[in-house]
């Protein structure tokens, strides 16, 4: 699997905390051994669909706070869109 981050997601990255960067790189890591089908079943990462104006994109936990969103572009292309703080704020 190819994995690219967006631009605002390797800005994103840099400015989160080492902690969040290290289970990034671990989620990659599993990503590629293991393909997107198992990634998705391992519960730690809480890996599901987006709605509204995300539809079709998917988000999953990087700890209780942070999130990494990202797009399956083709079955063998992934584009992390967003590495970013929840907002748990009801709008």
């Amino acid at each position: 699997m190819d994995i690219q981050l967006t631009k605002l997601a390797e800005k994103q990255l840099l400015k989160a905390p080492q902690p969040i960067q290290q289970k990034l790189k671990d989620w990659i890591k599993l990503l590629e051994a293991e393909g997107l089908a198992f990634v998705r079943t391992v519960k730690s990462y809480h890996d599901e669909p987006l709605q509204g104006q995300r539809m079709g994109q998917r988000s999953v936990r990087l700890n209780r706070q942070w999130r990494a969103i990202y797009e399956e572009l083709t079955g063998t292309l992934l584009s992390i869109q967003e590495i970013t703080p929840h907002d748990y704020r009801t709008r």
